[in-house]
């Protein structure tokens, strides 16, 4: 059996007790079957990663002793990924799979023609961390509450953001990204489209730059996904070093 990898927010350092997240516990020993003197892996964003040993497990609370460090902490690249929130189980899709791909941060944004009204950032926050330890990150990615597109725009830091263009008019994001690295930012839109209003004010901003995803009409969900793995190949850590 596999040796359970889990996130946690006490610092790491050996011999240090690290107390279980809520579940954690419940998990380990009626999920897993796992006792006290158990190996685990255990990440928090800053530390690395580390062997550790259960040593408290009783109902839904554990105790974890750190032993060693397996892998010094590294910086992934910073993508962002800006999306008008779609239906549950895409979002959940999405930020499931925008984790695994190594986004820095989740801004929802709310548009005109969006479906969903509210998000669930503990829900996401969940999933997000959830595919961060099956996946072996080290870190987990931000899950940021949802701004108004408007708002979420006037505070963007200046780094290059790149807008679907739906209809496939704008250059390859190949071309757009050339010269280009982290920071950089993928900005999704509703299912049905911005706006025409809303097109004006994202191409005002300076840092903005349509970038065609393909001959093809993707939904939300596909758009995201893909157009981060293009970030990834291209500019991200998939790239080869030249």
């Amino acid at each position: 059996m596999s040796t359970p990898r889990l996130y946690v927010t006490a610092d790491l350092a050996e011999g240090a007790e690290a107390p279980a997240l809520p579940g954690q516990g419940h998990y380990l020993g009626q999920v897993m079957r796992k006792k006290e003197g158990d190996a685990v892996h255990l990440f928090n964003g800053r530390e690395g990663e580390w062997r550790a040993r259960i040593a408290a497990l009783r109902k839904d609370r554990a105790v974890f002793v750190p032993e060693a460090l397996l892998r010094p902490q590294a910086p992934g690249p910073d993508l962002r990924l800006l999306l008008a929130p779609v239906k549950r189980d895409a979002m959940d899709w999405i930020v499931e799979k925008a984790t695994e791909l190594g986004v820095r941060r989740i801004q929802p944004v709310f548009t005109a023609r969006c479906v969903v009204g509210r998000v669930n950032l503990e829900r996401l926050e969940s999933i997000a961390r959830e595919a961060a330890e099956q996946c072996e990150r080290l870190d987990l990615p931000e899950i940021a509450a949802p701004l108004d597109l408007h708002a979420a725009l006037d505070a963007w830091d200046g780094a290059p953001l790149l807008v679907g263009d739906a209809r496939g008019k704008a250059p390859s994001m190949n071309v757009v990204l050339t010269g280009k690295r982290p920071p950089l930012g993928l900005l999704v839109g509703p299912e049905g489209g911005f706006t025409e209003a809303e097109l004006d004010a994202v191409r005002r901003r300076p840092f903005v730059s349509p970038a065609a995803l393909g001959p093809r009409i993707l939904r939300a969900e596909t758009a995201a996904v893909a157009g981060l793995a293009v970030l990834q190949a291209l500019a991200g850590d998939w790239a080869v070093p030249s």
